[in-house]
């Protein structure tokens, strides 16, 4: 069953929704300070940052939306593309009054991040990038049938799998619970997702066009790609935190953001790919280590 989400006094945070850049996205908020908003991956939705809540509301105000297409948000034909998604994201920003503010995404949302960050530089003091490859620097090899990739337990065989027009639907659509507790347990370090997770993330990717509109995100894949590349010619210059998984893909987080950004800052925890689900305090802690208070 799926649990309140409490902010650091033990009170239940505050859940709204607003129309931003055409798409009508579901955030939650609550705190004080600074803003801080949290980006979450894929297949997740917002619920993946409730354990956070209790600890960074204290000293930020934290927002977390649920990506277009994703969770409690509308599921609109299109704008899956990282470009786009990073404007819904700013339009929110803007309409809770906004202006400057932290950035923390993991996964997909790290990877949204990274625009957010390169679109709109100036709105970000600095940004925390979580166990993502970037399209155009490193996903589409990850996802290679290689025996490199097979051994190593870290093949990325879904890239390619979402890619291919309807049959992902089809074939999806009807088993969420088989497909998705085996998918997001097997990045994990001890295959646990606690039950109210897996809950949460199906009942949301059960939605109509839920499965639809999370592989539309994997099929803009190439467009994304080549719009990093581009972005990439010039360097972020704000603070930015590489933070990776010993467990999977810790080495490659580093890589990737000293190809694009001037002040990088590396961490590697000894955990898999769901952090804020194995390790939420330790998390925590190292989110509120960089961004200070």
């Amino acid at each position: 069953m799926k649990q309140d989400i409490l902010d650091f006094q033990g009170n239940k945070v505050t859940h709204s929704r607003k129309t931003c850049n055409g798409v009508r996205l579901h955030y939650y908020t609550a705190g004080q300070g600074p803003a801080l908003i949290l980006l979450h991956g894929v297949p997740k939705t917002s619920y993946y940052w409730r354990k956070l809540m209790p600890i960074l509301t204290e000293k930020y105000t934290v927002v977390c939306p649920d990506l277009r297409g994703l969770g409690d948000s509308n599921r609109p034909k299109d704008g899956y593309d990282m470009m786009t998604m990073a404007d819904d994201i700013v339009s929110l920003a803007d309409q809770l009054g906004i202006d400057k503010f932290y950035l923390t995404g993991e996964d997909w949302g790290a990877a949204c991040g990274y625009c957010i960050a390169k679109k709109y530089p100036d709105r970000i003091m600095k940004f925390a990038y979580i166990e993502m490859l970037l399209p155009g620097f490193g996903l589409e090899e990850w996802s290679h049938l290689t025996p490199e990739n097979v051994e190593g337990n870290r093949w990325l065989w879904h890239i390619n799998f979402y890619n291919v027009p309807a049959f992902p639907e089809a074939l999806i659509t009807g088993r969420e619970r088989i497909y998705f507790d085996q998918f997001l347990k097997n990045e994990a370090l001890d295959c646990n997702i606690p039950d109210d997770a897996m809950d949460e993330y199906i009942r949301c990717y059960s939605k109509p066009d839920g499965i639809r509109s999370m592989c539309e995100i994997y099929r803009a894949t190439f467009q994304d790609a080549e719009w990093n590349l581009e972005a990439a010619k010039e360097k972020l210059k704000m603070p930015v935190l590489a933070l990776g998984g010993r467990e999977f893909i810790f080495e490659e987080v580093e890589r990737e953001m000293k190809l694009v950004a001037e002040d990088v800052t590396s961490v590697v925890l000894d955990y898999g790919h769901q952090m804020a689900e194995e390790c939420p305090e330790l998390l925590a802690s190292e989110l509120e280590k960089f961004f200070g208070a």
